[in-house]
């Protein structure tokens, strides 16, 4: 049976990855898990695609709100937005929702540090965001992920991937939620139900990959030979609009906690 042998939140979007050893999974994913943004004053969202030095950028959740930090800046403690903050309407991808605005020091912070205006934005209670419903129930919500609340690979896929490239890379070019080892290669294209700790999940469609995973996780630096995206269109384009696939994403069926090392229960 496979075992999850990681598992990791991105509370930020496009920020680094934060382990974890345990985690409470609730119906919009990992709890703090891209809860946070950062948009440009119009609202439309910024990721690490543009700009590379979010990967580098730490945010660490909190109860009371989020520690941020990055090369050349102060620390700087961000407070949750209360109930009555302002809103702006924010775009990720196709989908527009209603979000809180946080603090103007932290639209300073984040403006300095990527050198263009930008404002700092949460998922609040008021935040409503459907799952695209192809792929979902009517009721399924996400924060700020792209599309989906999860993302799961195997490190077999990794490894099969490595053996092809002549420089290996690690798994957090791919930034994953949860990572599972104890498959074959891409086992994971034929998951539809799983059953991890006390969660549930459902397994509904490969997770197209982009330039992003070309950005070097610790120098924010692109790969010159735009690996391993250029090695994965050789043997992973899937589907009708023959994109390029690595990975997949998921939804929550069943809220509870996840631990590393819990089994990965294959119920379907």
């Amino acid at each position: 049976m496979p075992t999850l042998t990681t598992l990791t939140i991105y509370p930020l979007k496009s920020c680094a990855g934060l382990p974890l050893t345990r985690a409470t999974v609730e119906p919009l994913g990992i709890q703090h898990d891209r809860r946070w943004m950062a948009v440009r004053p119009d609202g439309s969202f910024i990721t690490g695609r543009e700009f590379p030095a979010l990967v580098r950028l730490r945010a660490v959740p909190g109860p009371a709100g989020l520690q941020l930090s990055a090369p050349g800046m102060p620390e700087l403690q961000v407070p949750l937005p209360p109930a009555d903050a302002p809103r702006l309407d924010v775009t990720v991808w196709d989908d527009t929702c209603s979000a809180a605005r946080v603090s103007p020091e932290a639209d300073r912070w984040l403006s300095e540090y990527i050198g263009q205006p930008l404002v700092l934005v949460h998922v609040d209670a008021r935040m409503d965001r459907p799952v695209d419903p192809e792929y979902a129930a009517p009721e399924d919500r996400v924060g700020f992920a792209d599309a989906f609340p999860l993302l799961l690979i195997s490190q077999a896929s990794l490894d099969d991937l490595n053996q092809r490239l002549e420089h290996p890379i690690p798994m957090a070019r791919f930034r994953p939620n949860l990572v599972v080892e104890g498959c074959g290669a891409f086992a994971e294209d034929g998951w539809k139900r799983l059953r991890i700790g006390t969660v549930e999940l459902a397994v509904v469609k490969p997770c197209d990959r982009c330039v992003f995973t070309t950005i070097d996780p610790e120098t924010a630096r692109a790969d010159p030979q735009q690996e391993p995206l250029r090695t994965l269109a050789t043997y992973r384009r899937v589907g009708p609009k023959n994109k390029v696939m690595f990975g997949q994403n998921v939804i929550v069926r069943r809220p509870g906690v996840i631990s590393v090392g819990d089994a990965v229960e294959i119920l379907e």
